[in-house]
């Protein structure tokens, strides 16, 4: 039995936001175009993993909810998809370059927590969001941080 890991996974509340992933119940995390945060779709997550639900480009950012990992790194389809924004013309079926995983939804919080906020709570300060700069669009967390995050609000 591997240790369970946790994780940020950001995405632009006008493209899927957690009342989306809320309504489906399951969804596949496509279009992931960094070879950082892909790596850690293809080696490190694992089913049972949980991740935070992070609002990019949004006013303000931040944590919405809670999903759980439920498939491991696989071949994300829209790189073969000459009509999809994420299509890499480099990449086949026989070399895919980018992996996307599956998630469920597990809890909505009952407010954002603000991208503020975090770079605030003591604890967080080495968390990797809270990094001046960072735009990973996946990236670990640790328990520490993961505990001290959801402790900040209630879950629906």
């Amino acid at each position: 039995m591997s240790t369970r890991k946790y994780w940020l996974m950001k995405c632009e509340p006008g493209s899927y936001s957690i009342d989306d992933l809320k309504r489906d119940g399951t969804t596949f995390w496509d279009g992931v175009r960094n070879y950082q945060a892909r790596n850690s779709m293809r080696d490190d997550m694992k089913p049972g993993d949980l991740a935070f639900f992070y609002h990019s480009n949004a006013e303000p950012p931040g944590i919405a909810g809670v999903m759980e990992i439920i498939k491991e790194g696989y071949p994300d389809h829209t790189q073969f998809d000459p009509n999809d924004i994420h299509c890499d013309p480099k990449a086949s079926p026989d070399n895919p370059r980018w992996m996307m995983v599956d998630v469920k939804f597990v809890s909505k919080f009952d407010t954002l927590i603000p991208l503020n906020e975090l770079k605030e709570t003591k604890g967080l300060e080495e968390m990797v969001v809270t990094k001046k700069g960072s735009r990973l669009s996946v990236q670990p967390v640790t328990k520490k941080e993961w505990n001290i995050v959801t402790s900040l609000r209630k879950t629906k």
